[in-house]
């Protein structure tokens, strides 16, 4: 199957094989470099791949330089944070990090001696992306048998705990490779986002953007924030390419001077989602009460990922932080209370957040619960459900329905998977996967962009660093006796497979954890053609 490339790529091409000229060298010395290591990984992964078949050193090599650092067969050519080369930004950011520091472009230290000690010494680049922009890979299926030989004896380690499932899909096929408990439905924690990003896309389209405006009550000279359900809005003064509350101050002080307005009642409007703010879990530092507007996702510590102390009413301090913007905008403001916007109000001004593209790949690199709650609660709302817990969960069964994957088992209880009471099974995951890589639905490619990618990015930074970086990239799902790993690895053969494997009544999240990575390593040096 040859997957079509995306416009982008088709102008970028010439300039892609100007780079591959360029670093070919480069590759040649790291296959040299790095063979002792990936020989020690296929070692380290499972006895079983070397019996079924012996890993090719330099193809998995070859492999982790180009295919790897960017998923081949399509995928690559998804919307994401690509430089003018064509190169994904944070594998380049990171290879830069790994290495020796020096070069003025990466801010060095000056006088470094380099390799001929005239001058400061290059931080390396990781390889551009080289492959997979012209079609899939020529090489075979897997075999399921010689798969099912590597991977069995991995998933039965008793650190996955009492039940586990796993699938194994081709990603170019669709076809099953591998399969064990396929269809039992588990707790799936965090890959719970693979379905909200995949509905949340399907239902609003990769362009969908939210929108937060300040309002004005000409009767009764009432200034209201309505919340428009962005916890990415930011109170800083480098929004990011963000929706700032600085900017959106700004513009509503000109347009009330522009009317000869100076003091203001001031209010919030929080009625576009329903029911409890609350999420099941309670108060948790790892998501913010779920209101239609926050900024800075009600963070208190300055931090803008993982867990965090929150405040307690998120949108009444946003909305205090928006008055002192208005002072020092020379707008005076009441204390902010709660309303609600009527028809007759006009709107001063509005901010968008970045594309849903952008927000589902900030969600799933860095498992972020409060962006995924609220595209749970926009799901609802673009499907006619009430914007709440319940009703975000009926959202997204409903658009997986649509898309004719295999629902049988699934209950969404919630956006993030932080609410125990949900289940996924293997095969619908690995379908999602399949589904968002397919050429028919481009607006479902971000759930492919935004996996953490194996050594490099979000929740997987720190994993994977002897040989599998760049090759592995999965969303990771933690609970208290849960543990999953869902995503896609390019194996010694090139081709690009989606898996899932899931761990229920694990007693040790260590052990589990280590047991997925080793699973998805022995995938991903494992050609088993």
């Amino acid at each position: 199957m040859v997957v079509p490339e995306l416009r982008p790529w088709r102008s970028a091409r010439p300039r892609l094989t100007r780079v591959a000229e360029a670093v070919r060298p480069r590759l040649a010395r790291a296959v040299a470099a790095t063979g002792p290591r990936v020989a020690r990984l296929a070692r380290a992964a499972s006895p079983q791949v070397t019996r079924i078949t012996r890993v090719k050193t330099w193809q998995y090599t070859a492999g982790a330089a180009t295919a790897g650092l960017a998923l081949a067969a399509g995928v690559v050519t998804a919307a994401g944070p690509w430089d003018s080369t064509g190169q994904r930004t944070a594998e380049r950011d990171r290879a830069v990090a790994a290495g020796q520091p020096g070069g003025a472009s990466h801010g060095g230290a000056a006088g470094r001696a380099g390799a001929n000690g005239t001058g400061p010494r290059p931080a390396p680049s990781a390889a551009s992306v080289l492959t997979g922009l012209g079609g899939a890979t020529n090489a075979g299926l897997p075999d399921g048998e010689a798969l099912a030989d590597v991977l069995d004896p991995l998933l039965h380690d008793a650190a996955l705990g009492g039940r586990r499932s796993a699938a194994v899909v081709d990603i170019a096929t669709g076809k099953r490779l591998y399969g064990t408990g396929t269809d039992e439905a588990l707790t799936p924690a965090s890959t719970t986002k693979i379905a909200t990003a995949v509905a949340a896309l399907s239902a609003l389209g990769a362009d969908h953007r939210l929108a937060t405006r300040a309002v004005f009550e000409p009767d009764t000279r009432e200034l209201i924030l309505v919340g428009g359900g962005d916890p990415t809005l930011t109170a800083g003064r480098d929004a990011g390419g963000g929706a700032s509350l600085r900017t959106l101050a700004a513009r509503t002080a000109a347009a009330l001077e522009k009317q000869d307005v100076r003091a203001v009642t001031l209010s919030y409007d929080t009625t576009l989602y329903a029911g409890s703010d609350l999420h099941p879990i309670g108060v948790n530092d790892n998501l913010a009460r779920v209101t239609a507007l926050m900024a800075d996702e009600a963070r208190t510590d300055g931090s803008t990922s993982g867990p965090a102390p929150r405040h307690t009413d998120p949108a009444a301090e946003a909305t205090r932080a928006f008055g002192d913007l208005l002072a020092a905008e020379g707008i005076e403001t009441t204390p902010p209370g709660p309303s609600k916007a009527t028809g007759r109000a006009d709107t001063l001004a509005t901010v968008s957040s970045p594309p849903l593209s952008a927000l589902v790949e900030r969600m799933l690199t860095h498992s972020d619960n409060d962006i995924a709650e609220a595209l749970a609660r926009h799901t609802a709302l673009a499907t006619g459900e009430r914007a709440d817990f319940a009703g975000a969960g009926r959202a997204i069964e409903k658009q997986l329905k649509k898309l004719g994957v295999p629902t049988r088992g699934a209950v969404i209880k919630d956006g993030s998977g932080l609410n125990r009471d949900g289940r996924l099974t293997a095969a619908l995951l690995t379908a999602l996967l399949t589904k968002a890589a397919d050429p028919g639905h481009p607006d479902l490619r971000p759930t492919l962009t935004g996996l953490p990618v194996a050594g490099f990015t979000g929740t997987l930074t720190g994993r994977y660093g002897d040989g599998a970086a760049g090759l592995v990239r999965a969303k990771t799902g933690t609970l208290t006796g849960v543990n999953t790993l869902a995503g896609t690895v390019v194996d010694a053969s090139g081709r690009v497979l989606a898996f899932a494997f899931l761990g229920s009544d694990t007693t040790d999240a260590v052990t589990a954890q280590s047991a997925l990575d080793r699973a998805a390593t022995a995938l991903a040096a494992c050609g088993c053609g």
